[in-house]
């Protein structure tokens, strides 16, 4: 538990360190600051797998599962990698609720930062709860297993290209629940009309950010649980992914279109995943395969989306 205490402390050192002092004043994010920032989380989470080791070396950590101190790191960075794959899907998404709401670039970086907070408390829950079922309910990793095949189909049949967050259930019900303005008000959530508290479309992206989040996790949480039912192996992984979002947005945000086959590498990750799990009572790949795939088409993908010429329209 103590272990557990450290961790999360040190994730809100980091992110009170973020915004109170390298982001204290509002700045647009320029691509070489967001190429820094990004090495620097991506630094820090590979790192962390020396924690890892020692950790579960001493046997500081609960080890429900039994794993070796090098089995251990294996699982963690191929947690990772999954989820700073699956990321990326993510990262459009929220470009195109920027752009829906206009939100200028001025004040994208505060409404990631709040959206990061919520998203530490929900992927906690899901992971705890996700972890629980596995272990309670052996047969409940069919079920991942199937959702993230029908999800890896989707992603192939581009079902959510035409995603408008203005259309969206959760803004319509957020305009019957509480007052919305329709302009801007510098950095506030909220701002008061005629003696009524509306909320601003800072907030209101906040909160369909925060949403579709959730149902990111969705797949990539069963996705991380098909290599190891370890919550504590789960929970750093996905966090510090995640930690690292807001950066890789402002980074490759502008880079999207470059990476049109980035797309086929996800849904090969999740495909690839998914199976792992509906075989995993009958084949046992070794962590370094897992690795591999996910590897290598990740690196397939941004590959032909650089030596492909995309052809004319």
């Amino acid at each position: 538990m103590i272990v557990w205490i450290v961790f999360i402390a040190f994730v809100l050192v980091f992110l009170a360190l973020d915004l109170g002092v390298f982001h204290k004043n509002e700045h647009v994010i320029k691509s070489k600051e967001a190429g820094i920032w990004t090495a620097i989380w991506v630094t820090v989470a590979l790192a962390f797998s020396g924690v890892i080791y020692w950790l579960f070396n001493a046997g500081i950590v609960d080890n429900p599962t039994a794993l070796t101190p090098n089995d251990a790191v294996l699982k963690y960075i191929t947690g990772y990698l999954i989820e700073l794959s699956l990321s990326v899907d993510n990262v459009f998404v929220i470009a195109v609720i920027f752009s829906s709401f206009k939100i200028p670039p001025l004040y994208q970086h505060r409404v990631l930062f709040w959206g990061i907070l919520g998203a530490i408390v929900f992927r906690a829950l899901m992971i705890l709860f996700g972890v629980a079922l596995i272990t309670k309910f052996e047969w409940i990793i069919y079920v991942f297993g199937v959702f993230l095949l029908y999800t890896a189909f989707k992603m192939l049949k581009g079902d959510d290209e035409n995603f408008d967050p203005k259309n969206s259930f959760v803004f319509k019900q957020i305009k019957r629940i509480y007052p919305v303005t329709t302009t801007l008000h510098g950095h506030d959530f909220f701002v008061k009309r005629m003696g009524l508290n509306a909320a601003t479309p800072l907030f209101v992206a906040l909160i369909v950010i925060e949403l579709t989040d959730i149902l990111f996790a969705l797949d990539s949480i069963p996705a991380i649980l098909a290599i190891t039912a370890d919550p504590f192996i789960v929970f750093s992984s996905n966090i510090l992914a995640i930690l690292g979002l807001r950066s890789m947005y402002f980074l490759i945000s502008r880079m999207l279109e470059k990476f049109r086959y980035i797309n086929y590498s996800l849904v090969v990750i999740l495909a690839f995943v998914g199976l792992k799990m509906l075989f995993s009572h009958y084949v046992h790949l070794p962590e370094w395969v897992s690795l591999t795939v996910i590897s290598v088409a990740l690196i397939s993908g941004i590959l032909a989306s650089t030596l492909i010429k995309e052809k004319d329209s």
